[in-house]
């Protein structure tokens, strides 16, 4: 064990120093220099080490204490495994010492044990916090270097993190983030950004003055606190109220964390994107990103590689892509042929639906866009995908294709690709969005065509949809069920009239006993009163 055991024997030698020793630190050194004779078998926080270590720990001669703590930050480095009370109390004495390279090395061994989750929750009820605190403020940069490591590790787990954020830790940690040395600097964000998993703790980090110390740090050189930081920024940026916060007091934040896009390293590439994410939560980022130029970066890093960033970019556009106004500049920055590739993407759900997702909002109002969609095959990829894809994918992909159902210009088109044969088979889903908006794509298509040709030789499916809503004792899908029976009525076409006539008379679309009708008059009359009309309509278009 080094130094600290070397220094042990030249004291044991040295007859001098020994008269000057009491006898219970004679023999506390005797004995661990005969415990290091058979190191590798021999337990240090076990009855006989440890009482070794603690006669050391409570001398009040200086040197056998910096032998102690410099005994513990080695022994701790090799077997870092949970330990009792009587490990930490001697560590949690000698942390109290005002000998710099006592303070050096029990922070050291107190940061080795935190690695354990056990020792973390113990070391805070233990009173960890405040000694580790005052060394924080040392004016020694090894002390401070390890009290900060320590408490970063300690506020990994989530049980101390709201104890850490009250305790007065976070003032000195925001202030050892600007520190000169580069260690404490990333040991200081690391712990700023270990205290961003939760709203309370987030609201504590921007009262005490924390943000603007990380967004200046997003041009720091090192590669680890630029992810430390836009990790951390990317996490306040969760909460809309810190958002507003940004959006007044930090001008510079997006186009830095545009740059940082195209950083050298993927996870501060994909840090910065997931920020910039959370960020365009809001109307006003997501109009600032596309001013900033972000585009150029994510339409990039959709082709990438690596799948988190090809996931967080996708999830970034798909935010982006909510404002009407982005609409246009997205297509035109060439999204779509990425976004298409991305739809059968099938190692990972989440890239799907956030792909779908960003289809469908590029389709919201513009018919230039629908038809760059229909043309660049998104809507044959989905149909190819939907029917065996998870329930997710098949939400996102079913809200799609009713969005692109209410387009007029595309309705035929739509159903020339055949759409019709996954839509009826998805109205059978057993997840009731899934199941809604596939049975609203379809309403939409049996309205105002020109050829019902398609719709007539899908009809038994279609029927056998309507039959199934109508008998849901849901109000909406029954609300669906009869507006697509008025659509089909007032189509103009003969075949199809008769044959709906026939299986209203044959029992098979009832009329009677909706569940809006009959018990939701007291808990929503204007939904009841709005089945009936359309119930009467379509009495009145059969006749």
């Amino acid at each position: 064990m080094g130094c600290c055991f070397s220094c042990l024997r030249r004291k044991e030698d040295d007859n001098l120093y020994r008269q000057l020793l009491a006898d219970n630190e004679r023999d506390a050194i005797s004995a661990l220099l005969e415990y290091l004779e058979n190191r590798s078998e021999v337990d240090f926080f076990s009855d006989g080490p440890l009482k070794a270590l603690s006669t050391l720990v409570y001398s009040d001669n200086i040197d056998l204490q910096r032998s102690a703590a410099l005994a513990f930050a080695e022994i701790t480095e090799k077997e870092a495994r949970p330990v009792s009370r009587d490990v930490l109390e001697p560590l949690l004495i000698l942390l109290q010492s005002s000998d710099q390279e006592v303070q050096r090395a029990a922070c050291a061994a107190l940061g080795n044990l935190a690695i354990n989750d056990e020792n973390k929750v113990l070391i805070v009820d233990m009173g960890g916090l405040s000694p580790l605190i005052r060394q924080m403020m040392s004016p020694d940069i090894e002390v401070q270097c390890n009290a900060v490591g320590c408490v970063t590790n300690l506020a990994t787990q989530d049980a101390n993190k709201s104890k850490i954020a009250q305790s007065g830790a976070l003032i000195p940690l925001t202030r050892l983030a600007k520190s000169p040395d580069l260690r404490v600097q990333r040991n200081a964000t690391g712990a700023l950004l270990n205290m961003t998993h939760s709203p309370e703790n987030r609201k504590q980090l921007v009262d005490t003055g924390s943000v603007p110390v990380l967004v200046q740090l997003l041009s720091s050189p090192d590669p680890d606190i630029q992810y430390y930081c836009t990790t951390a920024l990317s996490n306040i940026a969760v909460d809309a109220e810190n958002r507003k916060m940004l959006a007044t007091t930090e001008p510079k934040l997006v186009s830095q964390l545009v740059q940082l896009m195209d950083s050298p390293s993927p996870r501060v590439q994909c840090q910065a994107t997931l920020a910039l994410r959370n960020l365009a939560s809001d109307a006003l980022y997501q109009l600032e990103i596309v001013r900033s130029g972000g585009l150029s970066n994510l339409v990039s890093l959709l082709k990438s590689q690596h799948e988190p960033l090809v996931l967080a970019a996708v999830a970034c556009i798909r935010n982006i892509s909510i404002h009407p106004l982005n609409e246009r500049p997205i297509v035109e920055a060439g999204f779509l042929e990425p976004l298409v590739d991305l739809v059968d993407y099938t190692d990972n759900p989440e890239i799907q639906c956030h792909t779908v997702s960003s289809l469908r909002n590029l389709a919201a109002s513009s018919d230039r866009n629908r038809k760059a969609l229909v043309e660049a095959g998104a809507i044959d990829k989905c149909m190819k995908i939907v029917l065996t894809s998870p329930e997710s994918v098949q939400s996102e992909i079913s809200a799609c294709f009713a969005i692109l159902a209410l387009a007029d210009n595309l309705k035929s088109k739509l159903l020339e690709l055949g759409i019709l044969d996954v839509l009826i088979p998805l109205t059978k889903s057993q997840n009731p969005e899934v199941c809604g908006n596939s049975a609203a794509a379809l309403a939409n298509l049996c309205s105002r065509i020109d050829d019902y040709s398609v719709i007539l030789s899908n009809y038994d499916g279609i029927s056998d949809f309507i039959a199934r809503f109508l008998g849901s004792s849901n109000v909406t899908f029954e609300h669906i069920a009869l507006w697509t029976v008025i659509q089909l009525l007032e189509s103009g076409n003969s075949d199809i009239k008769d044959r709906i006539k026939a299986d209203i008379d044959g029992g098979k679309i009832s009329l009677s006993g909706l569940s809006s009708a009959t018990t939701g008059t007291d808990e929503d009359p204007a939904a009841a009163n709005e089945i009936s009309n359309l119930v009467q309509q379509i009495v009145e278009l059969v006749k």
